[in-house]
C-alpha cells in the first residue's frame, strides 16, 4: 500500500513513535533525518522527502558538507528548515570531536588531510584553523582563526596559540585550504608559518607542521623542508 500521508501510517511504522519504543539506534537515516524535518512537501510525506534529499545530496556526509544556502536549494528546504538541520548535523560533529575516546591521532601530515579533506577541499574561500594536539598527539580540538586570503593581519599569534593554550596543548598543527585547489604553499603562506613557528618556540608550544589542503591534494610544509 501506498501511504502517502504520514499519518496513514501504521502507528508502529511512525519514526518518532519507533524512537520511542526501539531508541534512536534502530532508525535509518531517513528515519532520523524525517524526525528532524517534522514535515514533508507537496506530493510527498516526510519520509519520502528525507529520502529524497539523501540521495540527492549523496547520503549524510553530502549533507554535512552543504551550506544553509546551498541546503535552501533542494525543494522543500526552506531556510527555517536549512538552519535547524545544519546546526543538528553540526552538534553531531562536535559532539564526536570532543569524545577523549574517539579522537583521532595524527602521527603524519596524511592522518590531518585525511581528517578535514572532504570538508575542506569544498570551501570557497580560505579557512584558517590551528588543530591543538595532546602529547600524545591526540586532536584536543580544531580552531577556526580566519577566513579570506592569508596574511600576517587576519592571521595573529594571539589568535593562533590562545586555544592551544586553553586546551593545555602539547602542539598544533596549522591548517588552511586553497579554493583554487591547487595547494602549493604562496610566500604569504610560508612567512606566516615561521612567524608561528617563531612565536610557539617562545610559549613552548610547538608547531609541527602546516598542512595546506586543496582539491583532494595537500601539501605538507614539513614535507617539504620549509618548517
Amino acid at each position: 500500500m501506498d501511504y502517502r500521508r504520514l499519518k496513514d501510517l501504521p502507528e508502529e511504522l511512525l519514526p518518532r513513535e519507533r524512537l520511542f519504543q526501539y531508541g534512536a539506534d534502530a532508525l535509518s537515516n531517513r528515519e532520523i533525518l524525517a524526525i528532524l524535518l517534522r514535515t514533508g512537501v507537496k506530493g510527498e510525506n516526510v519520509l519520502d522527502f528525507s529520502e529524497r534529499l539523501l540521495t540527492e545530496t549523496g547520503g549524510l556526509s553530502g549533507l554535512a558538507r552543504l551550506t544553509v544556502h546551498e541546503l535552501t536549494r533542494y525543494r522543500g528546504m526552506g531556510t527555517a528548515k536549512a538552519a535547524e538541520l545544519k546546526a543538528a548535523l553540526e552538534l553531531g560533529r562536535r559532539s564526536v570531536s570532543s569524545d577523549p575516546l574517539v579522537r583521532p591521532v595524527i602521527n603524519s601530515p596524511q592522518d590531518i588531510a585525511h581528517l578535514v579533506m572532504e570538508e575542506m577541499r569544498y570551501l570557497d574561500r580560505e579557512h584558517f584553523r590551528v588543530v591543538s594536539l595532546s602529547t600524545k598527539n591526540h586532536v584536543l580540538g580544531i580552531s577556526p582563526i580566519s577566513v579570506g586570503s592569508l596574511n600576517s593581519s587576519l592571521v595573529h599569534p594571539r589568535e593562533c596559540f590562545k586555544e592551544a593554550i586553553r586546551r593545555n596543548s602539547n602542539a598544533i598543527i596549522l591548517l588552511h585550504n586553497h579554493p583554487s585547489g591547487d595547494p602549493t604553499p604562496s610566500n604569504e603562506d610560508i612567512d606566516v608559518t615561521r612567524r608561528l613557528s617563531d612565536g610557539g618556540q617562545i610559549l613552548g608550544i610547538e608547531v609541527l607542521d602546516h598542512v595546506i589542503i586543496g582539491d583532494n591534494r595537500y601539501i605538507s610544509l614539513k614535507e617539504r623542508g620549509i618548517l
